[in-house]
C-alpha cells in the first residue's frame, strides 16, 4: 500500500497516511476540522537491487575492475620486493612515510 502525503491548507498540519490506492481522498483535517486537507504532490522513493541494472552493472563500467586489478599488481609487487636490513630505511624512502595509503 502506498504512504500519501496530506497537508491542510488552513493550518499548515502535515500527515503521512498509509492507504489503498482505491480509498477515497482525506478531505478533514484531523487538526483543526477543515475540510482543507490535501494530497501533496511527493516523489516516490524506490530503490534498484539486484543485477540487472544500470546503476549496479553499468555505470562505472571497467573502472572498478581496473582499480581492483591496479590494486593487486602492486600489492603484489610490493610482497616481492626483499626487505631492507634496517626496518628505518625502507620509511625513510618514501616521501610520507611508509603508514601511507599511497604507496
Amino acid at each position: 500500500m502506498p504512504i500519501y502525503a496530506y497537508k491542510c491548507e488552513s493550518c499548515g498540519h502535515a500527515k503521512d497516511v498509509l492507504q489503498k490506492v482505491s480509498d477515497a481522498p482525506l478531505t478533514t483535517c484531523p487538526a483543526c476540522g477543515a475540510d482543507t486537507f490535501r494530497k501533496q504532490l511527493t516523489a516516490a522513493g524506490f530503490q534498484l537491487k539486484g543485477t540487472g541494472w544500470y546503476v549496479t552493472d553499468f555505470r562505472n563500467s571497467g573502472s572498478a575492475a581496473t582499480g581492483a586489478a591496479a590494486a593487486g599488481a602492486s600489492s603484489s609487487a610490493e610482497a616481492s620486493k626483499p626487505s631492507a636490513g634496517d626496518g628505518g630505511a625502507a620509511s625513510s624512502a618514501t616521501p610520507c612515510g611508509a603508514s601511507c595509503a599511497c604507496h
